[in-house]
């Protein structure tokens, strides 16, 4: 192994390999199966802790899900790389696996194929279908017929390009869905229940494919050049996995489901080293597309639970995704045959200026100013037609800030002249793009100076007028620990400026007071389901803001570890019902975020960057202000010469 290997490394090419091998030996996971997934068992915190000590290396392990497909049949199995033994492998009986890349492409291939689809979309004038798309979707159990109960099911969008490399998404084949047992990938249904006309519309973005009419009429002017150059290099170092910048640490890592992950994020604050965050990670996103029409009522995606984001990662080597000197790690993944293959540049690592940091002009000393650099750690990932930027970011100043971004293109439907769209907005010719969704889940497990920590809601309060606040000026800050997971389910509030700090109560700062990160809360959006309803029921995990539990390695999946075909959520509001303690322990938060999208002409045909964000930020985890030592810009680079060569003054 490399020199700079480190326990918390993803597994490797050869790895995977070697997982598929030892099953392939003792279970004869082969011709037949698929693997689901492959990932890497990370050792508990004690394990990092001897190996960063005094190198003792883990048992390095493997979890795997595969599922053979004539018995429709799940199992899940535990491997030892360090020993090469299988020590688990067990049956599950009624899951199912999330679906795979190699199945989606498969789908596809099988119902273009299909001469009852050709036949069928023959009737509507659809003949060429080298430029038709089916998109395969899941199933959620509360939609799916019940003759089908127990398959593994997919269905079925069905889109048209206008032409080689158009957009796809600008030509639906409304009313026209296949059903699909993906295990066989035999054909069980096409639903063919009605017919739209359909409309002319620009739903091209490919500069070749715009029509010249709305080319020509563009009155854009080119930009001149904006050059980000760091002539002597980047200011952070990455050794391996591990990556330093401005007395900030932290460990990349990566997985099928979660994509990136962070660990071991620390802040050497004057020589002492304080942990801050042992793990940072999306552990679950669901989409509900908020439109019962026939079109969209199955449109629930749970992106991470039921596909992995980690499987949908683009390489970032092709286009223009950072700016500057930047640093790439590649990431390896695995296809349903258990082989190895390599997203390249998969993750991208770069500084950003921002601006100012700090700034104050005195009346007789003048100004002291310094710019903001921060350390971006990003991926991007493609779920079909939509796309999720994550930017994690570190500041000079102690924050930690979050930002996803999406874009990519809408899901459109057409409907008939006169006709309704109640559920959606009209974004071009008889077009419209239901109202939809997207509910992020952060999992956090913070370590502030420590593993024991304790959540408290933290709150503004009007101070009621009296003899005491005769003007009614004063405010207070109500805090309030979170002593049980009961309380630990918590609900933004804007009137209260409600946040949650993570404090540790064992230990002070210099002035006197327990040090902590707050989680300073962005794009919380509300459920907006009836109680009653049966796709709430899936992913409960929803109907909260904040989620807080004590920190257990198997609980890592919000709405359940099986979400494919799932009826209930089986993770946090299951978990939870035993109402642990969570105070003085060691926490991880649940923050559910997202986007609220009501739907514009302006994100079509593509959409530009809707952008989120939310920050965890110190508070007395410092004693000032930390960047106070952040050295100013040399003056050469913040003066423009004029034309006679003086720089520019104010006499």
């Amino acid at each position: 192994m490399a020199d700079t290997f480190h326990p918390l490394d993803p597994l490797t090419s050869e790895e995977f390999s070697r997982t598929a091998s030892l099953l392939n030996d003792a279970h004869g996971v082969g011709p037949g199966w698929r693997y689901a997934s492959i990932e890497l068992v990370e050792p508990p915190k004690a394990d990092v802790a001897a190996f960063d000590r005094d190198s003792t290396v883990p048992d390095r392990r493997a979890v795997v899900v595969c599922f053979e497909r004539a018995e429709n049949k799940t199992y899940k199995a535990l491997v030892s790389l360090t020993s090469g033994s299988v020590l688990e492998w067990n049956h599950i009986p009624g899951e199912q696996a999330n679906f795979t890349v190699d199945e989606w492409v498969e789908c596809d291939e099988a119902l273009r194929n299909h001469p009852d689809v050709i036949a069928a979309l023959a009737k509507r004038g659809v003949t060429d279908m080298s430029m038709v798309f089916m998109d395969t979707w899941t199933y959620g159990d509360v939609v799916m017929p019940e003759k089908y109960k127990g398959r593994r099911l997919g269905w079925s969008d069905t889109w048209v390009k206008a032409a080689d490399g158009a957009n796809p998404y600008a030509g639906p084949v409304n009313g026209f869905h296949c059903v699909i047992d993906v295990n066989t990938m035999e054909l069980l249904e096409i639903e063919d229940t009605f017919t739209v006309d359909k409309p002319e519309i620009m739903g091209e973005y490919v500069p070749r494919h715009i029509p010249e009419r709305i080319r020509n009429a563009s009155t854009r002017e080119p930009l001149q050049p904006l050059e980000i150059t760091q002539p002597e290099g980047p200011s952070f170092t990455l050794e391996g996995n591990k990556l330093e910048w401005q007395n900030w640490s932290l460990r990349v890592g990566f997985n099928y489901r979660e994509g990136m992950t962070l660990h071991a994020i620390s802040y050497n604050d004057n020589g002492r080293v304080r942990p801050i965050a042992n793990r940072l990670s999306f552990a679950e996103m669901m989409v509900p597309y908020r439109d019962h029409c026939d079109d969209h009522y199955r449109r629930t995606a749970f992106d991470i639970g039921e596909w992995g984001i980690g499987f949908m990662t683009t390489s970032l080597e092709l286009g223009c995704d950072c700016l500057g000197e930047i640093r790439y790690l590649d990431a390896v993944l695995h296809n349903s045959k258990g082989e190895p293959y390599t997203i390249k540049n998969a993750i991208c690592i770069h500084e950003e200026d921002n601006a100012v940091l700090w700034k104050h002009v005195d009346h007789h000393a003048g100004a002291e100013v310094r710019r903001m650099r921060r350390l971006t750690v990003s991926f991007h990932v493609t779920v079909a037609n939509y796309e999720y930027l994550t930017y994690w970011r570190f500041y000079q100043d102690g924050n930690i800030e979050c930002e996803v971004r999406a874009t990519g293109i809408m899901v459109v439907s057409h409907f008939d002249e006169g006709g309704t769209h109640p559920h959606g907005t009209l974004v071009d010719n008889r077009t419209y793009a239901p109202y939809h969704q997207h509910f992020l889940v952060a999992r956090m497990d913070l370590d502030v100076d420590g593993t024991e920590n304790t959540v408290y809601a933290t709150e503004t309060e009007i101070v009621p007028m009296g003899p005491d606040n005769p003007y009614g000026l004063s405010l207070r800050q109500k805090n309030t620990p979170l002593r049980t997971e009961a309380e630990g389910k918590q609900d933004f509030d804007w009137n209260s400026q409600r946040a949650w700090k993570v404090v540790n109560d064992n230990t002070k700062n210099g002035i006197g007071t327990s040090p902590a990160y707050k989680l300073v809360p962005g794009a919380a959006i509300p459920a907006m389901f009836d109680p009653q309803s049966p796709v709430l029921a899936r992913c409960r995990a929803i109907e909260h803001t904040l989620w807080v539990t004590p920190n257990s390695p198997d609980e890592r999946w919000p709405a359940g570890e099986f979400v494919n075909q799932s009826k209930v959520d089986h993770g946090l509001p299951e978990w939870t019902e035993a109402n642990r303690s969570i105070e003085n322990t060691d926490v991880v938060l649940w923050y559910v975020f997202g986007i609220h999208h009501i739907t514009r002409p302006e994100d079509w045909p593509i959409m530009p960057v809707d952008t989120v964000n939310f920050w965890l930020k110190p508070v007395g985890f410092f004693d000032r202000n930390p960047s106070i030592d952040v050295a100013p810009t040399p003056p050469k680079a913040c003066h423009a010469e004029g034309p006679d060569g003086d720089h520019h003054h104010h006499h």
